[in-house]
């Protein structure tokens, strides 16, 4: 293994250890939405501890089924007590694979690939739970939709 990497630096809020629980269903939430409705990843986020929210441009809101379909969803990928691991690529590896838009001017040319499982894969710099048992279950809490934005507000209970 390559003990020269160089990689992208986090600020510190990315390194608290008491979100990666909510981080790491970050991931799963997004990897659901993705599945069920076809759009991509959250294009706003908000990840703190007790509660977060996170914005998904979407074509029409939700229907209540859809709300609960999310939820049930990404309970049962949390059930499946899935690894979360990590690997480090190139950036030239990670172009086709991943949305390289996210990626900050600047960023070093080895980049971090998180993965839950067999469920989800994407470049991340935040802390993670070990294994998806240690996440807890997920709960909407509140949703709203205007201007092509679902925002959905959850917590962890």
């Amino acid at each position: 293994m390559n003990t020269n990497i160089k990689i992208n630096k986090p600020s510190p809020k990315f390194q608290d250890v008491s979100i990666a629980p909510m981080h790491t269903c970050e991931h799963i939430i997004n990897r659901t939405m993705v599945n069920l409705f076809g759009c991509g990843r959250a294009v706003s986020a908000h990840i703190e501890r007790k509660k977060s929210k996170l914005d998904f441009a979407l074509s029409q809101a939700p229907s209540e089924d859809d709300i609960a379909r999310i939820e049930v969803t990404v309970n049962e990928v949390i059930a499946r007590h899935l690894p979360v691991t990590t690997e480090f690529i190139t950036q030239e590896e990670a172009t086709g694979r991943f949305d390289m838009k996210r990626l900050p001017e600047g960023a070093s040319e080895t980049v971090r690939v998180v993965h839950v499982g067999d469920y989800d894969e994407c470049l991340c710099i935040g802390q993670h739970v070990e294994n998806t048992s240690g996440i807890g279950t997920f709960k909407i809490i509140s949703h709203d939709f205007n201007d092509g934005i679902f925002r959905m507000r959850f917590k962890l209970v």
